[in-house]
C-alpha cells in the first residue's frame, strides 16, 4: 500500500538510550539513513543516569585487563541462575557480545575500560571482581556544543532544570550516550529528532512500515523503508499500566527521567497483535526520599542497619540493589523501611551509591531524615516499637563487635566487600538518625516478546515484519533475575545491534 509520509528514512529508532543509540549507530554505519526519535528534549533516558556498566562477557575489554572471564564461564553462570529459560536468546547474547564490542571499538569514539563490579550472585561461573566494564570519560569539547546540548544532564542538574556544564567531562552513563551519539553523528547517515512522541505504528499485523508521532502539537508520519526499532524503555512512569499489570511500587518512585517511559511504543505494538511477557516485573532497588519529594536510588550500605515497620531487620543490607528491592516487596510491613545509623555519619547516608544527598539539615527540616538522642526517641519519631528497635540494634551491635553477621551474613559475599571493609559498624552513640527507605525501580522489565534477532513476535510466535524491539521495551530473557551490573544495558545493546544487522540485510 502506498503511504504518504512527512519524513522517510531507512530505519526509525524510537528511544535514545544505550540500546537505541547502538542500533542507530550500526544501522547508520551500514549506510542506512537512520533517525532517532526521542520524546523529550534530551537524549539518553535512564541510560544517562546509570553508572554506564555493560555486562558483555568474553570480550577484548576483559582480556586487556587480565580478567579471567570467558563466554563459557558466563554461560555457566547464567545457566546456574536461569536454568533453561530463554536459552535461545541467551546463547545469541553470549555469542554476539564479543563481536559487538569488537565492532564498536573499531570506531575511535567508542572506547571502554574494565571496572571492578562483582556479579550479583554467588553461583558457578561468577568471576572474581566481575566482568562488567564502562565507557571512558569523554571531554565535552570532543562532542562540541551542538551534540553536548543533546545529551541529558547529570541527574541533579537535570532535576533542577539546569543544562550540561561544558567544563565537566561526561562520565558513566552520560559518557556512553555521548560516545554513541558522536559515533552516530560521524557516520553522516544519522538524524536526531527530539520532543517527538511516538504513539502509533503504521502497517498491518503482517508488516510495519513507519510510525506516527506528535511534534510541536502536530501529527507527523515517519516512514521506515527497512524497519522500526522500538528501544524507548518501559512503562514505569505510567501509573495506569502499572496498575493493569500489577507492577509493585509507584510511578513516582521510578529512577527514569521525568517525562520518559510512559509505554506508548509497547501499546502501539500490542495494537498490531504483538505478544508481551513479564509485564509485572521490574529492575528493583531501594530508594530514599529527597527534600523536594522526589525519590533517589541508594545501595551498598556501609554502615547502620535497615529495619521494617516493626523495628526488625529482614535482609543483608549489602545485597545487590535488585535483590534488596525484592526483599522489600516480600512483606507489606517492609514499606517503608528505615536506615538507622548513628553519630559517625553526621546525618549523611552510609552508602556507596547514593543521590546528591546535600546538607543533612535540609533533610531534617523536610522530614526525610529524623534525628534523636536515644533509640527510644528515634523509634517514636519513625513509628516503630521502641523495645523491638532497641533489641534489634543491640543484636546487630553484637554482630558488628564480633565482625560476623550471624543473622544475614552481611560480611560474607564478595559484593558486600566491594563496598569496603568492614561492612559492619555498631550503632551505639548518639545522635541517632533514620532515613526512610522505599521500593524504587530502574525501569519495568516486561515488554514485547522478541526472537533472537530482536524481531517482535505475535501471540502465535511468528514475527511482525519490519518491527524490532530491544532494552526495556522488550521482555528480558533474564526473567525474574538480575544477574550482574550492566546486564540491562548489555542485552539492550546486543539485541539492538542484531536488529540493525537484520535491517541492513
Amino acid at each position: 500500500m502506498t503511504q504518504e509520509w512527512d519524513e522517510e528514512y531507512d530505519v526509525v529508532v524510537v528511544g535514545s538510550g544505550g540500546g537505541a543509540l547502538t542500533g542507530a549507530y550500526l544501522a547508520a554505519r551500514a549506510g542506512l539513513d537512520t533517525v532517532v526519535v526521542e520524546r523529550t528534549g534530551s537524549l539518553g533516558g535512564t541510560s544517562s543516569y546509570s553508572g554506564g556498566a555493560m555486562w558483555l562477557p568474553g570480550t577484548s575489554v576483559q582480556r586487556r585487563a587480565g580478567v579471567p572471564d570467558s563466554t563459557e564461564s558466563a554461560r555457566t553462570y547464567l545457566r546456574a541462575l536461569l536454568g533453561d529459560s530463554g536459552e535461545a536468546k541467551r546463547e545469541t547474547f553470549l555469542a554476539q557480545a564479543p563481536a559487538l564490542v569488537e565492532r564498536l571499538e573499531e570506531d575511535p569514539a567508542l572506547t571502554f575500560a574494565f571496572q571492578v563490579f562483582p556479579d550479583y550472585y554467588e553461583r558457578p561461573g561468577r568471576v572474581p571482581g566481575g566482568r562488567s566494564f564502562i565507557p571512558r570519560a569523554l571531554d565535552p569539547a570532543e562532542l562540541g556544543d551542538a551534540l553536548l546540548a543533546l545529551v541529558r544532564p547529570p541527574l541533579d542538574r537535570d532535576r533542577a532544570g539546569q543544562g550540561n556544564d561544558p567544563s565537566a567531562p561526561l562520565t558513566a552513563g552520560r559518557a556512553l550516550i555521548g560516545r554513541l551519539l558522536l559515533a552516530y553523528h560521524r557516520t553522516g547517515h544519522g538524524t536526531v529528532t527530539t520532543d517527538t512522541v511516538m504513539d502509533e505504528l503504521v502497517g498491518t499485523p503482517e508488516r510495519v512500515t513507519g510510525i506516527v508521532a506528535t511534534r510541536q502539537g502536530r501529527r507527523v508520519r515517519i516512514g521506515a523503508r527497512k524497519g522500526v526499532l522500538l528501544a524507548a524503555g518501559g512503562f514505569e512512569h505510567n501509573e495506569r499500566l502499572r496498575g493493569v499489570h500489577g507492577v509493585p511500587g509507584r510511578s513516582d518512585c521510578s529512577m527514569a527521567p521525568a517525562g520518559t517511559n510512559l509505554g506508548e511504543p509497547v501499546e502501539a505494538a500490542v495494537a498490531l497483535g504483538a505478544a508481551t511477557d513479564l509485564m509485572h516485573e521490574g529492575w528493583w532497588c531501594p530508594g530514599v526520599r529527597m527534600p523536594d519529594g522526589q525519590r533517589a536510588f541508594v545501595c551498598g550500605f556501609t554502615g547502620g542497619l535497615v529495619v521494617d515497620a516493626n523495628g526488625s531487620r529482614y535482609a543483608n543490607e549489602s545485597l545487590p540493589y535488585d535483590r534488596f528491592g525484592r526483599e522489600i516487596q516480600a512483606a507489606p510491613d517492609r514499606t517503608p523501611s528505615f536506615l538507622v545509623h548513628d553519630f559517625r555519619t553526621r546525618g549523611k547516608l552510609p552508602a556507596v551509591t547514593q543521590p546528591p544527598w546535600g546538607d543533612p539539615a535540609a533533610h531534617l527540616e523536610a522530614g526525610t531524615l529524623v534525628k534523636a538522642d536515644t533509640l527510644e526517641e528515634l523509634a517514636g519519631l519513625i513509628g516503630v516499637n521502641a523495645d523491638r528497635l532497641t533489641e534489634t540494634v543491640e543484636r546487630f551491635n553484637g554482630f558488628a563487635d564480633n565482625g560476623k553477621d550471624e543473622e544475614f551474613g552481611r560480611e560474607v559475599d564478595e559484593f558486600g566487600h566491594w563496598f569496603g571493609d568492614p561492612v559492619l559498624h555498631p550503632v551505639r552513640e548518639a545522635p541517632y538518625y533514620a532515613a526512610r527507605i522505599v521500593l524504587c525501580d530502574l525501569g519495568t522489565k516486561g515488554g514485547l516478546v522478541t526472537d533472537a534477532s530482536a524481531r517482535v513476535l505475535r501471540e502465535d510466535g511468528t514475527p511482525i515484519a519490519g518491527l524490532y524491539a530491544a532494552g526495556n521495551t522488550s521482555a528480558s530473557f533474564t526473567g525474574h533475575v538480575y544477574p550482574g551490573p550492566g546486564i540491562p544495558l548489555g542485552t539492550a545493546m546486543v539485541f539492538a545491534s542484531l536488529a540493525a544487522d537484520d535491517m541492513a540485510g
